[in-house]
């Protein structure tokens, strides 16, 4: 437990330093009626809102000579908003992406970093957690994350999906423009599937399968949504007209999103949330046996380095789909993924070339991914400049994580979940907050009152980062510790000493990923 305080404290002295101030995020957000409100998700926002979701009527137009001209009404009736087909059909494809991303991109690059005896265990990890979470997400899931509620979780209006229809449609972040609810759905279904399974790359080789199982329920039900409801759930751009109607909003929107927070695909709710639950996990289950005496290569760099380029090409999905509209933003969003990523591999590898004297296919695999995580946050909000710039500098504070700081402090994050996808997180949540500036080439930030870009702010718009750093450091630390000490009590953790020797392949699931 010393331990794991250890490491969150040189975390938070890593997010303070970026910035000290004593200013309110609410500054930015809560705007008077004699002044704009500065910090509302905009319309290149966070990738998430759902909170506008109205039925669509069916047209059910009367015949011709139902009515008479001289009977026409003064008044014509605004017609029902209908989806663009042109947005809905980017978002079906950026749903695929996400999903591509998790079977086979995740399965594939964890698999290959892991030894050959358990190459299966990982794959099976992976491809029952994704179809786990699809299950929760339309029982309870989508409710939880994006229904109203409080500020830290939303209600069971929708579980089961009550409601929703082919006919229902959800707000992006134009005002009047909509996507179809279904499709936002299975968008953020993947969202919520491959967050628990990055977990899994902590915990490799060790914990029974039966375990993982039910922590993936538990950290997902009490740690994933609140994290999604309070960084991006609010009530749509339409809700807001005037000042008054702004404070509305604010106050039934997620906590976070409230602050002020940019989080634009996830750099909070996906990849700090499951860094953290993953150095828990780590803590908690202790070292894989022979950790340090024994070598623990990775077995198949080829099938790492397959698994990391359908991670990249997946999370063009991930990041310019968060955009919800196929436009302009979208574009800005692929770009900046592309270089930043681009970027990231480029300073892993010197990096690395600089100290150990050799470059290697798992540092640059290591680097893309490190690239791709710091990005997400920001990937809407920061110019093509400010995307070089966070993945030149992610990868070095990473790298040092990997490589330095989990052995000072000895935990076995096995496939260094929380250096490169928590450490990465915190990078590019941070970043966020600097890059968007327009000053610095970024989008700024939408004022929906004044629908125009809110004059940026730097104090305020740091410490809602912060928050949401925080927040999701606090949150996924405590819901993963008591999830994992419950089913240790009940199941217990991990499998014995004879089967981790042999392998969880066999062990766990009675086959072998290869024969010779």
């Amino acid at each position: 437990m010393k331990k794991i305080l250890s490491v969150l404290s040189l975390i938070a002295l890593l997010s303070t330093g970026v910035i000290s101030t004593t200013s309110f995020a609410e500054d930015a957000v809560a705007p008077s009626t004699e002044q704009a409100a500065e910090v509302i998700a905009p319309e290149v926002a966070a990738p998430a809102d759902a909170a506008m979701v109205e039925e669509m009527p069916a047209a059910e137009p009367a015949p011709m000579e139902a009515m008479p001209a001289e009977a026409a009404p003064a008044e014509a009736a605004a017609p029902a908003p209908v989806p663009n087909k042109g947005d809905t059909a980017w978002m079906l494809v950026s749903t695929v992406l996400v999903t591509l991303m998790v079977i086979p991109g995740l399965a594939l690059f964890y698999g290959g970093l892991v030894r050959q005896k358990n190459m299966l265990s990982v794959l099976m990890q992976v491809f029952m957690i994704f179809s786990l979470m699809a299950v929760l997400w339309a029982l309870y899931g989508y409710s939880v994350a994006f229904t109203g509620g409080n500020p830290f979780f939303g209600g069971l209006g929708k579980a089961f999906l009550a409601g929703v229809t082919p006919e229902s449609i959800g707000a992006t972040f134009s005002k009047g423009v909509y996507i179809p609810e279904l499709t936002f759905v299975a968008f953020q279904l993947t969202f919520a599937a491959i967050t628990p399974a990055l977990i899994v790359g902590a915990f490799a080789e060790r914990m029974k399968f039966s375990a993982v199982l039910a922590f993936m329920v538990l950290w997902f039900t009490f740690a994933y949504l609140p994290m999604a409801h309070m960084v991006w759930y609010w009530d749509g751009p339409d809700a807001i007209t005037t000042a008054e109607s702004l404070d509305v909003v604010l106050a039934n929107a997620g906590w976070l999103w409230a602050k002020g927070a940019l989080d634009f695909a996830g750099g909070t709710v996906v990849h700090i949330n499951a860094g953290v639950a993953g150095l828990v996990a780590a803590y908690v289950l202790g070292k894989r046996i022979g950790y340090g005496k024994e070598s623990m290569t990775p077995h198949s760099l080829t099938l790492t380095m397959v698994g990391a380029a359908l991670l990249w090409v997946g999370w063009f999905g991930f990041n310019a789909g968060s955009n919800l509209k196929a436009n302009g933003y979208a574009a800005l969003a692929l770009v900046n993924t592309i270089i930043a990523t681009g970027a990231a591999t480029l300073s892993w590898t010197f990096s690395e070339w600089l100290l150990k004297g050799k470059p290697s296919m798992l540092g640059a695999a290591s680097g893309a991914v490190a690239g791709l995580v710091a990005i997400t946050p920001a990937c809407g909000f920061v110019g093509p400049m400010g995307a070089i710039i966070i993945g030149l500098v992610v990868s070095p504070i990473c790298y040092f994580f990997v490589a330095k700081v989990k052995y000072m402090l000895g935990y076995d994050d096995a496939l260094d979940v929380f250096g490169v996808h928590a450490i990465g997180g915190i990078v590019g949540a941070l970043l966020t907050g600097v890059f968007v500036n327009p000053a610095l080439g970024g989008a700024g930030v939408i004022d929906y009152v004044a629908n125009g870009v809110a004059e940026y702010n730097f104090a305020a718009q740091m410490t809602a980062q912060l928050w949401a750093v925080g927040t999701a450091i606090v949150v996924s630390g405590v819901v993963a510790f008591i999830a994992l000490k419950i089913i240790d009590l009940v199941i217990g953790l991990r499998v014995s000493e004879e089967s981790e020797r042999e392998g969880l392949d066999t062990t766990e699931h009675g086959e072998r990923a290869y024969h010779s």
